[in-house]
């Protein structure tokens, strides 16, 4: 095997490893949201091929604000759904949609889009 072919193969899997790690491996950054006035615990969300913090902690018991703030048009970005809770939301563009949510079970629940291709966490502690 020449030199130039063991330095690209060398290359493409340490590109290969990286990918891996990246979207299976890393640990994603969980965002804590605080209560605001009125015992609200209220974040915000922006949707551009994907949920930007796409992983929520909060607490149990008190009443969440989830403020989306769709800064596209692509359709897959149309729809928020939690299926735990059977409720979902339509996302207009460029404008902010609040889903409102009252979990008093602690858990890990999930959200996508309609099209369940973008996805985030809600975790309840």
């Amino acid at each position: 095997m020449a030199l130039d072919q063991i330095i690209v193969l060398i290359a493409g899997l340490s590109l290969s490893t990286w990918v891996a790690w990246y979207f299976w491996f890393s640990e994603k950054k969980v965002v804590k949201v605080a209560s605001g006035l009125g015992g609200t615990q209220e974040a915000i969300i922006k949707v551009k091929g994907g949920y930007s913090p796409d992983v929520l902690e909060f607490e149990t018991g008190k009443p969440i604000k989830l403020n989306f703030i769709r800064e596209e048009t692509a359709a897959c970005s149309e729809e928020v759904v939690f299926s735990d809770f059977n409720k979902k939301a339509t996302l207009t563009p460029f404008k902010t949609v609040s889903v409102e949510l009252e979990i008093d079970k602690p858990g890990e629940y999930g959200f996508q889009c309609g099209m369940g291709m973008l996805k985030g966490k809600l975790i309840v502690r």
